[in-house]
C-alpha cells in the first residue's frame, strides 16, 4: 500500500463529502465543477495557505504538525475514526518506504485470556486482531459462529497456520448473507475496520495479502475498500439467523486487550427475557453436549476451544435474504 497514495485518496474522499452548506461557505449559485469542497476552501478553513494544503493532499504529510493535522481534520469536520486514521498516516508517513513488509508472529492468546473466555458461560465471547482473524473463542462463541470456522472460504487442511477469517467469509462465502441478515451493513463496517488497521500497520504483510485477495475475488469489497472509509467498532446491536438455533439479536461490547496489542475481546449478549436469550441458552445447551462438540488445541493458542464435529441438519436458507454472488 503505497503512503503517498493512501494519505492522497482519503484526503479527497473526505473532502468530496463536506458540501459548502455543512462548512458555512455561501455559494452564491456559482456552478461547481467537484464534488464537495475546493482545496482552497479546505485551506481557507484549517488556516494555511493553498499551496501547502495542495502538498499535504499530494500525500506529503512528513513533518507536518499535530495543531496542522487537527485544523485540517476540524475543516474537513472528520469524525473520531477518520482523525485518529489521519493520524496514523501521518506518523507511518516518516517511516522508511524501503521497509519491507514484515510478517507478524501467530498471535497467541494467553492463558489468562483463555480462562476468562472459559468463565463466560452465558456469553458469547471471542478474540480477534485487526485482520480480523479469529484467535480464540468460548464455547457458546464457537458455537455460534460455527458457520464462520467451518466455511469452504476458510483455511482447510492444507492450510494449517491460517486462522478463521470474519472477512474473508463476510466476502467470499455465498451463505455469509443468510447467516447476518444485515450482510451489507456488516461488510462495509468490516471493510472500514481493517482499512484502519491499514492505517496503523502499513507493513503488516498478512494484512495487505488478506486485501489483495480480497480485492481480486470480491467486486463489493473492492469497491467498499475504494471508499477509504474508516470506523472504530466499540458496542452495538448485531443480528444473527444461525442454522440450529434461528434468529438473535444480540448487543455486543468490545474491549482492547492493554496487554496483548492489537487483540480485541468481543462479547455478544442476549435482553433477559427476550427471544433472543432462549435461542441463546438453546444454542448453549446444544454446544455443551458431547456429542457436538469435542475439545481441541489450535493456532489460536488454547486447548479451550471447542471445535464443532457435527452439527444438527440446518433448517432451510432464510426467505428473506438472497445470496450474493460476491462478484
Amino acid at each position: 500500500m503505497d503512503r503517498k497514495e493512501e494519505i492522497r485518496e482519503f484526503l479527497i474522499s473526505r473532502r468530496a463529502k463536506i458540501s459548502p452548506e455543512q462548512a458555512g461557505i455561501p455559494r452564491y449559485g456559482e456552478l461547481r465543477r467537484v464534488p464537495g469542497l475546493r482545496r482552497e476552501e479546505v485551506a481557507q478553513l484549517a488556516g494555511v495557505s493553498t499551496d501547502y494544503y495542495t502538498r499535504l493532499e499530494r500525500g506529503s504529510l512528513r513533518g507536518v504538525s499535530d495543531a496542522v493535522l487537527e485544523a485540517v481534520a476540524s475543516a474537513l469536520q472528520l469524525d473520531d475514526a477518520e482523525r485518529a486514521h489521519l493520524m496514523d498516516l501521518a506518523r507511518t508517513a516518516t517511516t522508511p518506504s524501503r521497509r519491507a513488509p514484515r510478517q507478524p508472529p501467530q498471535q497467541r492468546v494467553r492463558p489468562g485470556v483463555l480462562r476468562l473466555l472459559d468463565g463466560m458461560t452465558g456469553a458469547v465471547a471471542l478474540v480477534q486482531n485487526g485482520r480480523s482473524d479469529v484467535l480464540a473463542a468460548n464455547l457458546l462463541g464457537r458455537a455460534l459462529y460455527a458457520e464462520v470456522f467451518n466455511s469452504a472460504a476458510q483455511p482447510g487442511p492444507d492450510s494449517p497456520g491460517r486462522l478463521p477469517n470474519q472477512a474473508r467469509y463476510l466476502f467470499l462465502d455465498p451463505h455469509a448473507a443468510d447467516f447476518y441478515p444485515d450482510w451489507r451493513a456488516i461488510a462495509a463496517t468490516t471493510v472500514a475496520m481493517l482499512r484502519l488497521e491499514a492505517g496503523r500497520n502499513p507493513h503488516d504483510r498478512a494484512l495487505n495479502e488478506l486485501v489483495g485477495e480480497l480485492t481480486t475475488r470480491s467486486g463489493l469489497f473492492a469497491a467498499l475498500w475504494a471508499g477509504h472509509d474508516v470506523r472504530i467498532h466499540t458496542t452495538g446491536t448485531k443480528r444473527f439467523h444461525h442454522p440450529v438455533a434461528g434468529d438473535l439479536s444480540l448487543q455486543y461490547e468490545t474491549l482492547a486487550l492493554p496487554g496483548d496489542e492489537g487483540q480485541t475481546l468481543f462479547t455478544f449478549t442476549a435482553e433477559p427475557g427476550s427471544a433472543s436469550e432462549n435461542a441463546l441458552t438453546f444454542l448453549a445447551s446444544w454446544a455443551a453436549s458431547p456429542l457436538e462438540t469435542t475439545t481441541t488445541g489450535g493456532p489460536a493458542g488454547g486447548s479451550t476451544v471447542p471445535e464443532m464435529r457435527s452439527h444438527a441438519q440446518p433448517g432451510p436458507p432464510n426467505p428473506r435474504k438472497t445470496e450474493p454472488s460476491h462478484d
